[in-house]
């Protein structure tokens, strides 16, 4: 797995530290609201790394990995096609994320604090799924169907199952958490431990972060499966993730404000899931071409949003969503 490209993996793992580094300690030392304009120039310079180190695979790919019976570029196609999958499947947690922040009532300047360590942990969650699916399926190729047909179910019940609300007081991990560790009763600034007489507490922020990251694992198990449908490669399906989960942080402060315009994404979503399920599970009989396959998830997308946005207009037009004509109620919506 790793012959050859150990200085390669370990050379990608230092850039993405340095840049989030740079990030926490340079652009953002001291908690503030991040906009939706910082979140969108942010979002288009992960977006362009995304875009040339799809290029760098494609000029370079021999060399980062000689053994590979991928060219170069077939690498570089498996990599920008695991990517949007990975980003348009990693938008479904923007909608979790902004349920926990308003449920906690997280003052907007600490989002970004409680975004940036939830994905630096989920980074290291989600390279030892990865790690753990490469080995099992070079080891047991059945279980490429075992993956598929957990994407189909999850796709169908994404498609027909009602959002449930939100219930933090019922997650496991929070519920571990609070029986052996005390939980300060209110924020303390952006700090996720203070001392308080005499012990060490946790602040409710550090709970946020605690449901942020369980969260992050559940998507995980239902995102991760779905590249292994694109390549196996573990270099391709990593770096991949790493991208499309370093830009979801900026996504956030993007789409936060706007989600419940997207009607039809969660069917969209849901839709590509279902797809790449099926991907999986025809691959000994048909293999799909991952460039059809990137044109497939993209259409899909595309549509949706689209579809979404006409609804959102119509709906406004009619009077019947707040907007011109249509004032939202005193007091705001819920």
């Amino acid at each position: 797995m790793f012959e050859g490209m150990l200085p390669f993996w370990i050379g990608f793992n230092i850039f993405v530290l340095l840049m989030l580094a740079l990030d926490l300690g340079v652009f953002h030392r001291n908690s503030r609201t991040v906009s939706m304009k910082e979140g969108a120039i942010w979002s288009a310079v992960w977006t362009t790394l995304a875009l040339g180190f799809t290029l760098l695979i494609s000029q370079f790919w021999g060399r980062i990995s000689p053994t590979s019976e991928l060219s170069a570029s077939d690498a570089a196609l498996a990599f920008l096609t695991g990517y949007v999958i990975e980003w348009s499947l990693s938008v479904d947690n923007i909608f979790v994320f902004v349920l926990i922040f308003s449920y906690f009532n997280v003052p907007p300047e600490y989002r970004h604090r409680v975004l940036f360590w939830g994905i630096l942990g989920a980074l290291v969650m989600r390279a030892v799924l990865i790690l753990t699916g490469s080995a099992l399926l070079a080891r047991f190729h059945w279980i490429i169907y075992v993956f598929g047909a957990f994407l189909i179910f999850t796709g169908l019940r994404m498609a027909f199952h009602r959002d449930e609300k939100l219930e933090p007081e019922k997650n496991p991990v929070v519920r571990l958490f609070k029986r052996f560790f005390p939980v300060a009763p209110s924020y303390v600034g952006d700090r996720f431990f203070v001392h308080q007489a005499g012990r060490w507490v946790a602040t409710p922020l550090f709970v946020v972060l605690l449901l942020v990251e369980s969260t992050d694992l559940i998507f995980a198990v239902d995102s991760i499966p779905a590249i292994f449908a694109v390549t196996r490669d573990p270099f391709i399906v990593y770096t991949s993730n790493v991208f499309a989960i370093l830009g979801l942080r900026s996504m956030y402060f993007v789409l936060a404000g706007v989600m419940d315009k997207f009607h039809y994404l969660k069917l969209g979503l849901a839709t590509v899931l279902t797809f790449v399920g099926v991907k999986m599970v025809i691959v000994d009989f048909y293999k799909i071409p991952t460039a059809l396959s990137l044109g497939v998830v993209v259409s899909i997308l595309a549509v949706a949003v689209f579809a979404s946005l006409v609804r959102d207009r119509r709906l406004r037009e009619a009077g019947l969503l707040p907007g011109a004509g249509n004032p939202a109620p005193a007091g705001g919506t819920d």
